[in-house]
């Protein structure tokens, strides 16, 4: 697997444990050594790890907040350091996130996720191969 598809499918993991409001496999996607921050739409920053977790463990018990799908998801990479912007869609509307992902123990692991609304993404295109993608 290159290490583009092992970043989208670590961003892959993290929706799927958003839309099935699995908290034990969102704490899974996190990193639990490096730094982790979040900033959901329109809330503040928060930092560290027991903040971001218990603010995912409320989202999740909503079962509202969860009718969620990534579309668009391009990864770069940068060393041990990728990051991946993608559009959310949601029954109330449309956001655009970028979700940053660090090395730690071999797998890829979020360190900061961030929402904001946006206008409708462009329709979805068919996946670059691998190799090819930026």
């Amino acid at each position: 697997m290159t290490e583009h598809v092992a970043v989208l499918f670590a961003n892959e993991a993290f929706y799927v444990a958003f839309a099935a409001g699995d908290a034990d496999a969102m704490d899974e996607v996190w990193a639990k050594r490096a730094p982790v921050t979040c900033i959901h739409p329109g809330h503040s920053l928060l930092a560290g790890r027991k903040a971001v977790m218990e603010s995912w463990r409320a989202i999740l018990r909503h079962p509202h907040t969860r009718d969620i799908r990534c579309v668009n998801p391009t990864a770069w990479l940068i060393g041990d350091v990728a990051y991946v912007v993608c559009h959310e869609v949601l029954e109330q509307g449309f956001l655009i996130a970028t979700n940053v992902f660090v090395r730690e123990g071999g797998t890829w692991k979020m360190v900061h996720h961030q929402a904001g609304t946006a206008p409708p993404p462009p329709e979805e295109e068919e996946a670059e191969p691998a190799d090819t993608m930026q």
